[in-house]
């Protein structure tokens, strides 16, 4: 059995991407932080760490990305997760009675269009299943949470409205994190971080080192460096993995040419 570390509470949807990653025979680690996930991994408590890095409607997770920058581990595979929230209270309570809503923020902000239809008050927790759990273990009546379907089940919670999310398109992008790198699969896809020289046309020409070799890039990504004030670092993903020979070519122009480079993985593109 792989011991798996995420951030959150049981139930979190971190929880189902680990799953549906791994299969269901999996002793889990829950953290309190998206760093102590990443710490987990580096001392080798756990195998893997599931780590949310992108939803398709807020964008980039930002500290996700600092954390793979500062930490010497690999993105060993990608999973796509459908994001859809349930409205869950104790067992018999009414809709209509529901006084309070608690839910991580950016759950509660996905979930906007039904709740200004509720007549309640909405209040921010740190985790979408911790709030089932905290409603669960109090046993507060007249209390809601918005979590996800497996948090139901595991706090006995009923679900008072499934798929309350605004748009059905919300996704999230996870990876898993690990000290091992993944192998080689036919469809690869290669996660790196640059930073260029503060010079006119750096970015540009960086770039075309991607173009030249018709290298698809799927991402591309600037975040404020740690060193100096308005200074950028770039987040790339391109479809290939790094071993290959034209891929090889291209990481050692890049070498060249920008002032700092790190390969966060090379891993199983995922399929939606």
């Amino acid at each position: 059995m792989i011991r798996v570390a995420f951030q959150g509470e049981r139930g979190a949807f971190s929880e189902d991407a680990a799953i549906k990653l791994f299969g269901k025979d999996i002793d889990f680690l829950p953290c309190a932080h998206l760093r102590n996930v990443f710490q987990s991994v580096s001392k080798d408590d756990v195998s893997f760490g599931i780590v949310p890095i992108e939803n398709s409607q807020a964008g980039s997770i930002n500290e996700a990305y600092d954390l793979l920058l500062a930490y010497p581990l690999n993105v060993f595979a990608e999973v796509i997760l459908r994001i859809s929230h349930c409205l869950m209270a104790l067992p018999g309570e009414k809709l209509a009675d529901i006084k309070a809503v608690y839910s991580h923020p950016q759950a509660l902000a996905q979930c906007e269009e039904f709740l200004t239809r509720l007549p309640a008050e909405i209040v921010p927790y740190y985790d979408t299943a911790g709030s089932a759990k905290m409603i669960k273990e109090s046993q507060r009546r007249e209390f809601a949470a918005i979590a996800s379907q497996r948090a139901a089940d595991i706090y006995d919670l009923e679900i008072l409205v499934p798929r309350i999310e605004t748009n059905i398109n919300n996704y999230t992008r996870f990876v898993a994190i690990s000290r091992e790198k993944a192998k080689p699969h036919e469809r690869s896809k290669t996660s790196l971080v640059f930073s260029t020289k503060h010079v006119s046309g750096a970015l540009y020409k960086i770039l075309g080192i991607f173009a030249t070799r018709n290298i698809n890039l799927t991402k591309l990504e600037s975040r404020p460096g740690k060193t100096k004030p308005w200074e950028y670092i770039f987040y790339v993903d391109f479809e290939g993995h790094a071993d290959n020979e034209i891929y090889r070519e291209a990481i050692k122009e890049l070498h060249d040419e920008a002032t700092f480079v790190k390969i966060l993985g090379s891993y199983p593109q995922a399929r939606q």
